[in-house]
């Protein structure tokens, strides 16, 4: 799924989101707003994972909902 697919499709991906992480806050997925990066970077924070960890994650949603 590319960028722009996650961007366009981010209201319904946003509940998706928080039903697979639930310590993601509703303002973090709205902050985040199709932003990978950022959702990378909150998911390390809230998660005490590392970078590397977290981008794979974020990598198998994608397959996941493409």
């Amino acid at each position: 799924m590319s960028r722009d697919v996650i961007k366009s499709q981010w209201p319904r991906l946003s509940g998706k989101l928080r039903a697979k992480w639930g310590r993601l806050t509703y303002d973090d997925v709205s902050f985040a707003d199709g932003d990978r990066e950022y959702l990378v970077g909150i998911l390390q924070k809230r998660y005490a994972i590392a970078i590397d960890v977290a981008q794979r994650q974020v990598a198998q949603f994608e397959r996941l909902v493409s």
